[in-house]
């Protein structure tokens, strides 16, 4: 990478100097002078050039973190930091199609972006339907539901969390209560035990992480995460699955077709 020619400060400005110097850094990565894994100058190079303590130095690289844009490696320095391959989450995606060819949605969506998708930590349990679920699946409290739990993962680097509740009436000793779901997951397991899908209902939100989540998905500071709470509904009306995602959101583009009638 070439020397990066940073400008001056502006003595008439009413912001602050350490948000000048974040100015500076953070139009060099927008604009591409500065690219992902590039190293940012070190502390005494914009020490040096802005003529300004270590602790101004430290606020203005604090502010770029907080922002997702850069990250510091211990002993290293602080890089700009490299994104997730972006997915793309579009209206479609659980269209029949993709279970028929035996993909499940993220793979399907994965490697039509050619990432290369992978699943981890995967629990599976039967368990006492909580509050939430058991509203969504329109159960009595006092039902089951088999709990799959995974992470997710795109060219290794981990993107999203979910959590799929089925009624245990319907997953119980079927191939959805496997480590192994099948070909074209548990959607197509559903749609063989009968339960063909006919929509499904998302609502999604964004926040900060918990601390467990951006453990799970190496979360930089200052990257919020989507959660999307899907539900599934077979032909006749009944719910059949709700999954609970976390989704990184620098991962993710939420792309939607809606019609206009």
């Amino acid at each position: 990478m070439a020397e990066l020619l940073l400008p001056d400060l502006d003595p008439t400005s009413d912001r602050a100097v350490f948000r000048q110097i974040a100015d500076h850094i953070r139009d060099a990565i927008e604009r591409g002078t500065l690219s992902e894994g590039d190293k940012i100058p070190s502390e005494a190079r914009l020490m040096q050039h802005y003529g300004v303590a270590r602790m101004t130095v430290r606020n203005a690289l604090q502010v770029l973190q907080g922002e997702g844009l850069t990250v510091a490696e211990h002993g290293r320095g602080v890089f700009v930091r490299a994104h997730p391959l972006v997915r793309r989450l579009a209206s479609d995606r659980f269209a029949r199609r993709h279970r028929e060819r035996g993909k499940a949605a993220f793979i399907a969506e994965t490697e039509g972006t050619g990432g290369k998708p992978s699943v981890d930590s995967l629990t599976i349990a039967e368990e006492q339907v909580s509050a939430e679920v058991a509203e969504k699946l329109g159960i009595p409290l006092e039902d089951h539901v088999i709990r799959r739990s995974r992470r997710y993962l795109i060219n290794g680097q981990p993107v999203e969390t979910a959590v799929s509740y089925i009624p245990a009436e319907i997953a119980r000793d079927t191939q959805i209560a496997l480590p192994d779901s099948g070909p074209g997951g548990i959607y197509a397991r559903l749609e063989e035990l009968g339960y063909r899908l006919d929509h499904f209902v998302e609502e999604i939100r964004s926040r900060m992480p918990l601390r467990d989540e951006v453990r799970a998905l190496k979360l930089a500071p200052g990257v919020p995460v989507f959660r999307l709470v899907r539900t599934a509904y077979a032909a006749d009306g009944r719910a059949v699955e709700v999954c609970d995602t976390v989704m990184s959101s620098d991962a993710y583009v939420l792309s939607y077709e809606l019609p206009a009638r």
